[in-house]
């Protein structure tokens, strides 16, 4: 079967950008988003509520360049508000970008060249750059779904068609502690979905010394994983046999698998159960 699409080749990308107090920040990423060799683009910049001067830098911007919106809502988490953010976007791509992130100039335009050359694909998303209080390459691997069930192996910031993330209902809003990516990209990519990486750095992920991650204890962690694995016990069963398979072939490769293994089955006695 031929795979290749020939349907579009300057189609619309939405970058959404949530935008909580990282108004110090901001700039630089929407520097990087007009900076784009790809140059069909629209940039949603949605303020959850921020009490900085994420709103005049906002205005700044949607003055400076048409593709650039402004809206302001109040505070209801991030998955919310990029679900805000996609349901007024039009593109037929979504890429989702952190206030305080930065995206390479190419980026856009690799995405959308291999999305728009397979139609199997699901995502694409490009190596990571660590900067700020701490720099260097985050290694995140080949993408793999039983890798992907036992931990979050693609950072936020992935492109994907905006019809995918209509069909799995959006980000889960109910998810405001973190791992919000983690639960959409499992439920986007079931089904034999196909993700790319890029073979060059393209994002830039942002170090700081408190973020929604650094802010999360081992408690709340544990707490929002299992919640995951609760509501995809069906996907977890499904995998299980060859997550047992990948485990024993590569020992110590996926720490996490045991939690999982003990959550799901107490998951399954109690769906059984009640």
């Amino acid at each position: 079967m031929n795979s290749k699409r020939t349907i579009n080749t300057n189609p619309l990308v939405s970058v959404v950008i949530p935008c909580f107090n990282q108004a110090e920040f901001l700039e630089e990423a929407l520097t990087s988003v007009l900076e784009q060799d790809y140059q069909n683009w629209e940039c949603l910049l949605v303020n959850d509520g921020s009490d900085d001067n994420t709103e005049g830098i906002c205005n700044k911007w949607i003055a400076k360049d048409p593709r650039f919106q402004y809206y302001a809502k109040k505070n209801s988490g991030l998955s919310a508000t990029r679900n805000y953010g996609i349901v007024r976007s039009n593109g037929k791509y979504i890429l989702p970008l952190d206030a305080d992130d930065k995206i390479s100039p190419n980026y856009l335009k690799e995405c959308v060249s291999y999305l728009e050359g397979s139609q199997q694909l699901s995502l694409v998303y490009g190596k990571v750059e660590q900067f700020g209080t701490r720099t260097g390459p985050w290694e995140l691997g080949e993408y793999s779904y039983l890798d992907l069930l036992a931990y979050n192996m693609i950072h936020c910031c992935a492109m994907y068609p905006k019809s995918k993330w209509k069909e799995v209902g959006g980000y889960d809003e109910k998810m405001r502690q973190g791992l919000e990516d983690w639960e959409f990209w499992i439920k986007l990519l079931e089904n034999n979905g196909q993700a790319v990486l890029l073979s060059q750095i393209t994002f830039h992920y942002r170090i700081k010394d408190v973020s929604m991650i650094t802010l999360m204890d081992k408690k709340s962690f544990r707490e929002t994983r299992a919640y995951v694995l609760k509501k995809h016990a069906d996907i977890y069963m499904e995998n299980l046999y060859d997550m047992v398979m990948e485990k024993r072939k590569f020992e110590g490769k996926i720490s996490n698998v045991s939690f999982l293994y003990k959550k799901l089955f107490r998951t399954i006695f109690y769906k059984n159960h009640n």
